[in-house]
């Protein structure tokens, strides 16, 4: 598996790039947040890479970080979501902005990313954040900011509870912002939320 190249930048057209290691031209495919990083054709880059083989086809993906690939295989592993939509969610937006707007259940940002739509924004909310929190648990994130951002927290953990169960996204939200701080486990946070659901 390769997992990190390091070479020269010979060819870049978006999404597509070269990159010359050793005498080898690797083709990679890449958001658009890591080519706005990319230094100029024939200067030297290190890039982080997710090889992905299928019956037809191979591919390759570059990252200018670890972070960001960390995301898109997170992304990819969502239903509904394949390569090129995660690429256009990391096209986008920033990986901090992502993580965010999965947390807040801000579907109206999410459905401003092409391809995307109100279900689907919805699926990535809920999934996103139990596999955000995952990763954070297996160090899978490279840098503390980003890795602070993803730990998890007994009220988003409720909230995204109380979403799979069928209630809306602002409905669950809102109700689990009436639950007292003090309230310290998902458990109790979606037991309060439920009985001010039912009020």
């Amino acid at each position: 598996m390769i997992g990190r190249l390091v070479g020269y930048l010979v060819e870049k057209v978006p999404p597509e790039l070269m990159l010359d290691v050793n005498g080898v031209g690797y083709e990679l495919t890449a958001s658009m947040t890591t080519f706005y990083e990319l230094p100029a054709i024939g200067e030297k880059v290190t890039l982080y890479t997710h090889f992905q083989v299928k019956e037809d086809s191979q591919s390759l993906y570059g990252f200018k970080g670890k972070d960001e690939r960390a995301l898109f295989r997170i992304l990819i592993k969502v239903n509904g979501v394949g390569p090129k939509m995660a690429l256009s969610v990391l096209s986008s937006m920033s990986s901090d902005e992502l993580i965010a707007n999965v947390q807040d259940s801000d579907v109206t940002a999410l459905t401003r990313i092409p391809g995307v739509g109100k279900k689907t924004a919805e699926r990535l909310i809920i999934e996103l954040r139990d596999k955000l929190g995952q990763a954070a648990k297996q160090d899978l994130f490279a840098t503390p900011e980003v890795l602070r951002q993803v730990q998890t927290d007994p009220r988003q953990e409720a909230e995204a509870a109380l979403v799979a169960l069928g209630y809306k996204p602002q409905e669950a939200a809102k109700a689990i912002a009436k639950v007292p701080v003090s309230s310290d486990s998902s458990e109790q946070v979606i037991k309060s939320a439920l009985k001010n659901m039912l009020k």
